[in-house]
């Protein structure tokens, strides 16, 4: 990315690495971080070198504080406010979409729009004095675009206590509630994202990405049309090489090699 941008991104190995990277305002989402969020991510998914994506933070407390609360309530005709809010489903679809693992890295407070955000991830990990919540409700607004993706997290009557008291709950409490998939001192927080990083990039692509698009295609539909349409993807599975070769290697005792067909 070039100097000055909102994000930056690395690239070690088959992983990714975009960065949220504008500590003085602590992350906010405006506009400008939010597309330079989705033309990272669409780098990360036209790259057939990558193979996993972690999103993360140089700030040593935030991960992000959320929305840009100036351009919430700055002085603009509602045609251009709708337009610019585009850009959370966009980003939330393009990670759902992204035929790619994706795996944020929450060190630090994960609040408001970037809750849905680290949500929108396949895995998240948490450094234990990171907190996470939606405190619009406290300055006269509501996490009406994150509010889908609590849902599809949170149990119910959690999730609706995080709305409507806007109050924050730690990273033990996050992973309780099922926000967050693993919570580690916050010193090893480095070690086990890029771990878990590089166990992701290691599977097959060509697998990862049939199974990631019947995760995002089926979240939503009745059981019998997910059944169905899960039943075509292990069929469509079954006909490549990457499991004949994994299952070769299983037996073998070896590391298998991925061919991609």
């Amino acid at each position: 990315m070039p100097d000055g941008a909102p994000v930056r991104y690395d690239v070690s190995g088959a992983v990714a690495t975009i960065s949220l990277d504008q500590p003085q305002t602590r992350n906010a989402l405006s506009d400008e971080m939010l597309d330079a969020l989705i033309a990272a991510f669409e780098r990360a998914r036209d790259d057939a070198a990558v193979r996993a994506v972690v999103l993360a933070s140089t700030h040593e407390r935030v991960f992000s504080a959320g929305g840009d609360l100036a351009g919430f309530a700055a002085d603009v005709p509602i045609v251009h406010k709708h337009a610019a809010v585009a850009r959370f489903p966009k980003l939330f679809e393009l990670i759902g979409t992204l035929g790619k693992p994706s795996l944020c890295a929450a060190g630090g407070h994960v609040l408001a729009g970037a809750l849905g955000v680290a949500l929108a991830c396949d895995l998240v990990i948490a450094g234990e004095s990171a907190t996470f919540g939606t405190p619009e409700i406290d300055v006269g607004v509501f996490p009406f675009m994150i509010m889908a993706l609590i849902y599809r997290n949170v149990p119910r009557k959690k999730a609706s206590e995080m709305l409507l008291l806007g109050e924050r709950i730690d990273a033990h409490e996050a992973e309780r509630i099922g926000i967050v998939n693993r919570v580690v001192a916050d010193d090893e927080l480095d070690a086990a994202v890029g771990d878990w990083a590089e166990r992701l990039a290691s599977k097959s692509p060509l697998l990862m990405r049939l199974g990631k698009d019947a995760m995002w295609r089926q979240q939503d539909l009745p059981l019998m049309e997910a059944l169905e349409l899960l039943r075509a993807n292990l069929a469509l599975a079954l006909s490549t090489e990457d499991i004949q070769e994994g299952v070769r290697a299983f037996f073998e005792k070896r590391e298998p090699r991925w061919a991609g067909r």
